[in-house]
């Protein structure tokens, strides 16, 4: 189990809170998180890596491409959480935003995942 230090100061962080709320269902990379926040990939990447260290994610290796996604045994805390603290405008932007990139990814530079790709819902089934 992380350490409870760790895991709420990945959360601390509004740009973390985001990321982590895109990749609950599905797996992302960094540049596709990067196109949907609307911020540089390194300053994503940062982020992703104190996610990563709170052992929130599990990761995904396809080419050049890593993508990232909840890990299933964060998943139930996390869905608690929003259930407490519902989406708000930017949410829904990032959505709306992540709808949009998704439906380029054949078109993009991102393969997508294979591993990851399911749902998490789908996974439990």
């Amino acid at each position: 189990m992380t350490d409870p230090v760790a895991l709420f100061r990945a959360m601390a962080d509004e740009t973390r809170w985001r990321i982590i709320r895109l990749v609950m269902e599905r797996a992302l990379c960094v540049c596709e998180l990067a196109d949907i926040l609307e911020m540089p990939q390194s300053s994503v990447s940062s982020h992703v890596q104190i996610i990563r260290k709170a052992e929130l994610l599990e990761s995904e290796t396809c080419g050049k491409w890593t993508y990232f996604r909840i890990c299933g045994s964060r998943l139930v805390l996390l869905k608690a959480l929003l259930k407490s603290f519902p989406g708000n405008e930017t949410h829904a932007q990032d959505t709306d935003r992540a709808a949009a990139r998704l439906a380029r990814r054949e078109s993009s530079c991102c393969p997508g995942p294979v591993k990851l790709a399911s749902s998490h819902t789908t996974q439990q089934k």
